[in-house]
């Protein structure tokens, strides 16, 4: 039997920025960029001047899409100089409810402040239970607003250390984005299992000194010319005109003001281990995450896919890197599942020698089927979001690469695409491993039941996707593949998906793993 592992965890993206007069835009503008990590709803705070003169935290979020929530005219009611924004993804309670819409807004007699999340917090039902008892009243059933009732609880001096604090009590994966109307502060768990990194934007006329930030930097000299902006993914950066500075680091606080940003640990015992899925399929190729781009990481996965193809075939003394069983032979063509798919089957067509083309089309207007928080708006979403071209499939011998199967709904639609269009053969792959075991630190990975090779080998995964041949790539081809600039065992990655090595303890969630495992 499957067990369903419940939860209040997001996949976000989150975006800050501070020191530019088109804050609202610019989050905007990064808010679309990152759409691709949330499609449920979005939020922007920004800093700006009340009729007094005084400087105050304004609001505006929204259920959908971006495009959908910020029109011209919100945009231009938005105006300031400092903004925090979040695009939201939930994978369990709440989805359509705009109270659990971040960034989240707390006002007090004298002040205010915002909080956005990306992650999951793993001790979230044990403290929401003790600071229910000791008084605490939550407004949403998001995990993200426990941060918020400790930092106020807190009986440190300054917003910094209260923050300090409360990042040491919550437990698991988060990427947090706080601010006031006298800062904006970022920091991530001491995992550093989602990705957040650092930018700038300098005017053209501006003239700064250079710069080396590093954990204990502190610059406060030629600030005024200079726009800091927090953000999940550096693709960021370029789409708003920023240069990239450096990643956050496991453990580490950024505090941004108008004096500079300085950066600091809260926690000194850190280990990376990021997410491997951000790099097999949350983030866009054109992002870096601790020096790798993404798509670079992707291709190599294709290109590992083949080797291992190829060695397997050769063992078993049949033609090199098609291989299914009584039927074995070359073949004709590779596609890639759009979008996150094709980097791993340009890379798999370049070793191969197997011809690359364009079988599979996207409908750029349909989301993310793995995103969406139904099953049956899944199946309608691959239903609308994929078409197979006929005249590049029809009587080929097709390898298809795709990212990953998680449930195989998607996968078995795709075989079938391509058999209705007149594929012969259709051998697919995975450019990564099989997917087992629950993630709790802010993925939809979190009920068994959904994970169709939790209980399912590999020949019944291919029968239920009803596709010639199946193979997926070795836990240790992918770390490699990835090749994250890190020493120890899984090279700075989280790989507990798919070998249940969880590199933390899980707290609330430790009972239902005993169960599962």
């Amino acid at each position: 039997m499957f067990t369903e592992i419940k939860g209040l965890t997001e996949e976000c993206g989150v975006f800050g920025i501070w020191g530019h007069k088109e804050a609202a835009s610019l989050a905007y503008i990064g808010l679309h960029t990152l759409q691709h990590r949330g499609q449920e709803g979005a939020g922007i705070v920004v800093k700006k001047e009340d009729e007094k003169g005084n400087s105050c935290l304004h609001q505006h979020r929204g259920l959908g899409l971006a495009a959908e929530i910020f029109s011209k005219d919100t945009l231009e009611g938005l105006r300031g100089t400092a903004a925090i924004g979040h695009v939201r993804y939930t994978t369990s309670g709440g989805r359509n409810e705009i109270a659990n819409v971040q960034p989240f807004l707390f006002r007090f007699a004298e002040s205010s402040f915002s909080l956005a999340h990306n992650g999951n917090i793993i001790n979230a039902e044990t403290l929401k239970k003790e600071l229910e008892q000791s008084g605490s009243i939550f407004q949403s059933s998001s995990d993200t607003e426990l941060l918020a009732h400790l930092i106020t609880r807190s009986k440190k001096d300054t917003l910094k250390e209260k923050v300090k604090e409360a990042l040491n009590i919550v437990k698991g994966g988060f990427a947090f984005v706080i601010f006031t109307e006298n800062e904006l502060i970022a920091a991530l768990d001491t995992n550093g299992f989602r990705p957040l990194s650092i930018g700038k934007i300098v005017p053209a006329a501006g003239v700064i000194e250079s710069e080396n930030i590093n954990s204990s930097y502190s610059n406060t000299n030629n600030i005024k010319n200079i726009s800091y902006v927090v953000a999940s993914e550096t693709c960021v950066f370029d789409t708003i005109g920023a240069e990239f500075v450096r990643d956050v680091c496991p453990g580490e606080i950024i505090i941004i003001n108008d004096n500079g940003i300085t950066i600091e640990k809260y926690n000194e015992d850190t280990n990376l281990a990021v997410c491997a899925m951000e790099f097999i399929y949350f983030a866009r190729p054109d992002s870096n995450i601790y020096g790798v781009n993404v798509h670079t990481a992707r291709k190599e996965m294709g290109k590992t896919l083949a080797k291992e193809t190829q060695a397997l075939s050769e063992n078993l003394n049949i033609t090199p890197l098609i291989f299914s069983g009584a039927n074995s032979n070359s073949a004709d063509l590779v596609i890639g599942v759009p979008d996150s798919g094709i980097s791993s089957a340009i890379g798999y067509s370049e070793f191969a020698g197997i011809p690359y083309e364009l079988g599979l089309i996207k409908n750029r207007y349909v989301g993310r089927t793995f995103i969406q928080p139904s099953k049956e708006l899944r199946e309608q979403g691959v239903r609308m979001k994929l078409s197979a071209v006929r005249s590049i499939v029809e009587g080929k011998k097709v390898v298809v690469i795709d990212d990953s199967i998680v449930r195989g709904i998607t996968s078995k639609r795709i075989v079938k695409l391509l058999r209705e269009a007149g594929a012969l053969e259709v051998h697919f792959k995975v450019a990564s491993p099989p997917l087992i075991y629950p993630c709790f630190y802010g993925i939809d990975i979190q009920t068994t039941r959904e994970l169709i090779a939790f209980e399912n080998s590999v020949n019944q995964i291919r029968e239920f996707i009803s596709a010639d041949s199946l193979q997926f790539l070795s836990l240790e081809g992918m770390i490699n593949s990835i090749n994250l600039p890190v020493e120890g065992k899984y090279k700075g990655l989280c790989v507990a998906y798919f070998n249940g090595d969880y590199p933390t303890g899980l707290y609330d969630y430790q009972k239902e793993l005993q169960k599962i495992i």
